[in-house]
């Protein structure tokens, strides 16, 4: 069982967990979201999902600035919709994390321990494999279990 787990952003990070392994952490570009999905065909995609959360975080030093930010923010909903909508063409079961709801970031250490991979990762690889680990048995969430 393949499930995949998605950070989407400038950088997307995107883990794959095969059987509740993680076997592979990148970072694509945001135009690779839809190859990835339908060349992977997963289980489930789990997804940092920027819509959840009604606050967006635009104060800054400058009306430009925070305008920047909510431009930034406005492209990665657009990601969640394409991703939602991909996954819903394609039945593959898919839900969003709030960003809030996703915990903090972690260092590549605190990741190799909870997760056990040794091999390299970025903030964006390390969110995504996050996002997606409760859910890495995704068929186990049937029978009530994580």
């Amino acid at each position: 069982m393949l499930i995949l787990g998605m950070d989407p952003g400038a950088h997307t990070g995107v883990a794959t967990y095969v059987d509740g392994v993680l076997t592979d952490l990148e970072t694509i570009p945001p135009h690779h979201i839809e190859r990835i999905i339908r060349g992977r065909m997963p289980a489930r995609v789990v997804f940092e999902d920027s819509r959840l959360q009604s606050h967006v975080w635009t104060r800054a030093k400058s009306a430009a600035a925070s305008a920047k930010m909510a431009r930034n923010v406005g492209t990665v909903d657009a990601w969640c919709n394409l991703i939602t909508e991909v996954c819903g063409e394609l039945g593959i079961p898919a839900h969003g994390i709030s960003p809030a709801g996703k915990g903090g970031k972690l260092n590549a250490e605190a990741f190799a321990r909870i997760t056990g991979w040794a091999g390299p990762s970025n903030e964006h690889s390390r969110d995504a494999g996050m996002i997606a680990w409760p859910f890495r048995r995704a068929a186990d969430l049937r029978k009530g279990g994580r």
